[in-house]
């Protein structure tokens, strides 16, 4: 059986629950995949959240507006 659960905070509560039924032997969860800074990055770029600067002065311009 699989069961997708939107919200994690609520898991806590669901896996006692399950736990409590009768026939439940086992409850495995999934670990989230781990992003290293290379692939955080890439994910960056690919939806958008880059920023541009012509120099150094206009970045900083950007950033501290």
């Amino acid at each position: 059986m699989l069961i997708n659960i939107d919200d994690m905070s609520m898991m806590k509560d669901i896996k006692k629950a399950i736990s409590i039924m009768k026939g439940v032997g086992h409850i495995t969860m999934p670990r989230r995949k781990r992003y290293s800074a290379y692939e955080l990055s890439i994910k960056d770029i690919e939806e958008g959240r880059v920023y541009e600067a012509k120099d150094v002065d206009d970045l900083f311009k950007q950033v501290l507006g």
